[in-house]
């Protein structure tokens, strides 16, 4: 007889996938929802309501860009209604944000998470594809204003590592309280640009002796979180806390996923409003298909640690494998460990390039763009130039 799992302990809300910026890092899925295929307000109320009778504690208000929504009041006061612990994960930007941010706050949002690009305007705006940092500083400055908890995030990439510092001393300046520095993570668009993100494993460690230095002088003021990057890891990291386990996203159009790129695994995916949050989450096949150890190959079947890394991720393992079952590459033990060797040897030839041959960005296009674009070809099985 089968046991109900566990309550997610979070509810991600991805309202949108529009968004103002074109991040060459962008992990949404390669084929974003439309605006008209977004769930309406009284939807959104609904899956609230459901998410709180499920048990879960946090909401996460995220895209693409949640300000773009002109009903995001609406939505943030049916979570805070539900004594859902509300945080809005923003860029900062969209019309009247910061008239917005004021009101976010008195409707009863208590975080906010602002995704930086760099500290360096041109670097910043490279990636993002617009000039955006004066309006993400006076963004953060007025969230720590109004009394709101601040999180800073960066996405540490080839083109950033060198300002980690810098990140580091711009988030205690802004009187955040929590600081995510998180590797970029070759999903999504950011496969299109892997040979331009990637960095080196040099690279990598000299980050990592960098935090660890950083929290020992700042552990006091500032909470460092950093999420290391899995191709420079000889152990995958657990999605999502595990598969299924602790969080559960609901997309634009209502898909019920248990990791935001799921929707690019072979899956059946349950949406919203034909089944309820609770069902899918105890029975759907979706929330079933990796969730524990049944579904495990070798060697993860076996492996001493797999109730610590939960087999890793299925979406790099498939993008990498051409299977979502397979051992993710990022692990050592892992037959398919080699292509992950490869994308290393791989940014080793990228650094060792001139500066003006380096491969540059492929910016994110909207959602209503073509995907016939060339860029689009398949970069999976190839080694980075």
């Amino acid at each position: 007889m089968s046991v109900d799992p566990p309550a997610p302990l979070v509810l991600i809300a991805e309202l949108t996938h529009r968004c103002p910026l074109r991040c060459a890092y962008c992990s949404n899925p390669r084929a974003l929802a439309p605006g008209a295929a977004e769930l309406g307000t009284a939807d959104w109320r609904r899956v609230l309501e459901q998410a709180a009778a499920l048990g879960v504690l946090q909401v996460h208000l995220t895209g693409g860009e949640p300000l773009v929504r002109d009903d995001l009041e609406d939505i943030a006061v049916a979570s805070v209604a539900q004594g859902l612990y509300t945080t809005l994960v923003t860029s900062g930007l969209g019309p009247h944000a910061l008239r917005r941010l004021d009101a976010l706050v008195r409707l009863g949002v208590r975080a906010v998470q602002v995704s930086f690009q760099d500290t360096d305007d041109a670097a910043a705006t490279a990636v993002a594809g617009r000039a955006a940092l004066r309006d993400k500083l006076a963004f953060a400055r007025r969230t720590v204003e109004r009394g709101a908890s601040l999180t800073t995030n960066f996405v540490l990439h080839r083109g950033n590592l060198s300002r980690l510092e810098r990140f580091l001393e711009l988030s205690l300046a802004l009187g955040a309280d929590r600081v995510e520095l998180a590797h970029v993570q070759i999903h999504g668009w950011a496969r299109l640009n892997r040979a331009a993100l990637l960095p080196t494993t040099a690279e990598v460690q000299q980050a990592e002796r960098l935090v660890t230095a950083a929290r020992l002088q700042h552990g006091g003021a500032l909470e460092i979180l950093h999420v290391m990057a899995d191709h420079h890891s000889n152990r995958p990291k657990p999605c999502m806390a595990g598969w299924g386990r602790r969080a559960i996203v609901v997309s634009p159009d209502g898909a019920l996923l248990p990791c935001h790129g799921a929707t690019e695994l072979p899956l059946t995916l349950d949406r919203v409003p034909d089944r309820s949050l609770a069902d899918a989450w105890a029975h759907g096949e979706a929330f079933a298909a990796f969730r524990g150890e049944a579904w495990m190959e070798a060697p993860c079947r076996s492996c001493p640690e797999r109730g610590r890394d939960f087999g890793g991720c299925r979406c790099q393992a498939l993008a990498l494998t051409g299977r979502a079952t397979a051992t993710d590459p990022a692990c050592a033990r892992s037959p398919h460990h080699e292509l992950i060797r490869r994308l290393r040897r791989g940014a080793e030839r990228v650094q060792a390039m001139r500066p003006e041959h380096r491969p540059g960005f492929v910016l994110r296009r909207p959602p209503s763009a073509s995907r016939s674009d060339p860029s689009e070809r398949d970069l999976d099985h190839g080694e980075t130039p």
